[in-house]
């Protein structure tokens, strides 16, 4: 990946499909322009509104993109919200490289949204939803497939404020760092432990996990 200062960032297009092959997941030349261009409009707001603690777009390719599109083998169904998605992570890329899929975009942070709604117009993603709100808060005119969230609180607490949220069956993706073992030896009785899997994310300096549940009916 290059970049220079005062520049637009270029995406190094042989190096990211390398890294997307070793995951497990495929993209061509449009979706890979498209997260260039994703990069380039977070890295110009993000000197304004703060949106991210990475500053430099080489970072944002391994901690963003790549962390993001780690996670594509696990969703399911068609209807995927994305909870405090912040910068329109992980919704964005997912969104970029799924666009059979609907993806709702979810985050109490204003400033948060109207970037992610200009991201998404500027990429021409149809298949964005954008919505400012509590997760508590939220009531959705239908329910999501998989439901995808970086671990804000406890799992039990996550799944206590999600729970209205899910299809019946429907899929929970936790990405987190460290397993948290004594967390899910508490799961609530409606939902199952589908797999817990490491993710290699190259160029990703620590541990990444992603942690599948099943939603099993109504509490």
């Amino acid at each position: 990946m290059t970049y220079k200062a005062n520049s637009l960032f270029q995406l190094d297009n042989a190096r990211f499909m390398a890294a997307l092959e070793q995951m497990g997941v495929s993209g061509d030349e449009a979706s890979l322009s498209q997260l260039e261009k994703f990069v380039n409009i977070l890295n110009k707001w993000n000197k304004v509104y703060n949106l991210t603690a990475i500053r430099d777009p080489a970072q944002m390719v391994t901690l963003h993109l790549l962390d993001s599109l780690a996670i594509q083998p696990y969703l399911e169904g068609v209807d995927v919200l994305d909870v405090g998605s912040g910068a329109g992570i992980p919704g964005i890329p997912l969104a970029v490289f799924n666009p059979e899929k609907n993806f709702t975009l979810l985050d109490s942070n204003s400033k948060k949204t109207r970037f992610i709604a200009q991201a998404a117009i500027e990429l021409g993603l149809k298949n964005v939803k954008v919505v400012t709100s509590r997760v508590e808060n939220f009531l959705p005119e239908k329910t999501f497939d998989t439901v995808v969230t970086r671990a804000f609180a406890s799992i039990d607490k996550i799944l206590l404020l999600t729970g209205k949220l899910y299809s019946e069956n429907g899929t929970v993706l936790l990405m987190k760092g460290v397993v948290p073992e004594q967390e899910l030896a508490r799961l609530p009785e409606n939902f199952n432990l589908k797999q817990v899997v490491r993710l290699a994310v190259p160029g990703l300096i620590g541990e990444r996990h992603i942690i599948s549940l099943s939603h099993c009916g109504r509490s």
